[in-house]
């Protein structure tokens, strides 16, 4: 008869010392035994989770770009030179739509980048002009082997695909957007410097009166005191330096176009002060405009002749 198993566990010796009969009587931890080290209510993962009607996220670069598929425009987009705002009227209703005039200045196609070499398809788009005493050698480089001249501008836009990839040298002007399609901007907004708190953020200031002395626009206290770290927390709005940065605007339609001036009119206003660098490029949130047929055909022999 096996010998009975004390009440206390704690009375048990080490398990090398216990004869074989008193092993199967002790439990063991794993998953052969019957235990798990499994939280019993397991939180799911916060990615890759598989959402009734949407796909799983990948992380290889095809399913990056699948996923733009979308929003990537078909076609390249142009610079511009803001020239300042005016307005239209309208002679049967009278009715007035303020409006930014843009200037596109010797605008062509410098270098492409694609998939096989950079892993995404964008165009190389460059205006202006520039001497060539005034590029560095490098860069000078980069436009002799493209045979184009220095440019004083020079931008990228993302397209979806080859088909989106004009031939290096290809000028643009403004016909290549259409009158009554939408486009989106990108500009440099216009610099303020180092500003206060007032006019950075909007803050209301100090009483005028009342033992308020020289901080009428200060600021103020910056930070809490122990039960938050008696430190200034990240993030806190101070005064520094104002505007300079991109700013998007979306969806501005386009009201005129003047090929012979190199002038394009778009509606409302875009960021940036006159003389500033304008992106134009289709709107991704509106429908791609539909391209007239006179204008693949010049855009095919200008690729032939490229």
């Amino acid at each position: 008869m096996a010998p009975k198993l004390p009440t206390s566990w704690a009375q048990l010796p080490p398990t090398f010392l216990l004869p074989d009969t008193f092993l199967p009587l002790i439990a063991k931890r794993g998953v052969k035994y019957g235990w798990t080290t499994a939280p019993a209510r397991g939180k799911p993962g916060r990615f890759n989770q598989q959402t009734a009607g949407l796909p799983t996220l990948e992380q290889s670069p095809a399913a990056a770009l699948a996923r733009k598929a979308r929003t990537l425009p078909l076609r390249t987009g142009a610079l511009a030179i803001k020239k300042g705002m005016t307005a239209l009227y309208d002679p049967e209703t009278g009715v007035r739509t303020p409006c930014t005039v843009v200037q596109m200045d010797r605008v062509q196609v410098v270098s492409h980048k694609t998939r096989e070499r950079n892993g995404y398809f964008a165009v190389q788009m460059g205006a202006g002009w520039k001497h060539s005493s005034n590029v560095t050698r490098p860069v000078l480089g980069h436009f002799t082997a493209q045979g184009v001249s220095p440019k004083r501008f020079v931008s990228e836009f993302r397209v979806l695909n080859k088909e989106g990839l004009l031939g290096v040298g290809q000028s643009i002007g403004p016909e290549w957007f259409l009158e009554g399609q939408f486009v989106d901007t990108r500009s440099n907004c216009r610099g303020m410097g180092f500003e206060g708190g007032m006019k950075r953020h909007g803050f209301k200031g100090q009483p005028a009166s009342h033992g308020n002395s020289k901080t009428h626009r200060a600021m103020g206290s910056s930070g809490p005191s122990q039960g938050a770290g008696s430190r200034v927390h990240p993030g806190k709005k101070m005064p520094g330096n104002m505007g300079g940065q991109q700013v998007t605007v979306q969806s501005l339609k386009v009201l005129k176009v003047d090929t012979e001036k190199g002038l394009l009119i778009l509606n409302g206003c875009i960021a940036g002060p006159k003389g500033c660098v304008v992106k134009i490029q289709d709107a991704i949130k509106k429908p791609w405009p539909t391209i007239p047929a006179a204008v693949e055909e010049v855009k095919e022999a200008l690729q032939a002749t490229a």
